[in-house]
């Protein structure tokens, strides 16, 4: 079993946060609170999570992101996107009806500089 391990880095147009692991029940709340400690890390908030280096995932990887956009919603503001996903959870993603709200991009590097020069126009 490998555990999760959670990684952030602070931009100035986004967080990013890096999943790698096994996400199960047991660590969906760990995640859950760590999403929460950045949550006002950046504007809106975006939420740039790369969720690539998970060897496990259940549900509750689902739960978090539902809780997420749930939240922005209430919340009236925010964004996030998923860097490099697997087809695998984009699949589930797409049967969940969650698949609508988040931005996909194929790298953590590019939904940065994505978010750079959007700001940069505005």
């Amino acid at each position: 079993m490998a555990a999760l391990r959670i990684e952030t880095v602070r931009h100035r147009e986004c967080t990013v946060l890096v999943a790698a692991g096994e996400l199960d029940h047991a660590g969906r709340e760990r995640f859950s609170a760590h999403v929460d400690a950045v949550w006002d890390w950046s504007p809106g908030p975006v939420l740039v999570f790369d969720l690539a280096d998970l060897m496990f995932y259940d549900s509750s990887v689902i739960g978090v992101l539902a809780a997420v956009l749930q939240r922005m919603r209430a919340e009236g503001s925010g964004e996030v996107i998923l860097a490099r996903p697997t087809p695998h959870l984009v699949n589930v993603l797409r049967q969940t009806d969650l698949l609508g709200h988040v931005s996909l991009s194929q790298s953590v590097d590019v939904a940065v500089a994505e978010l750079m020069l959007k700001t940069a126009r505005e």
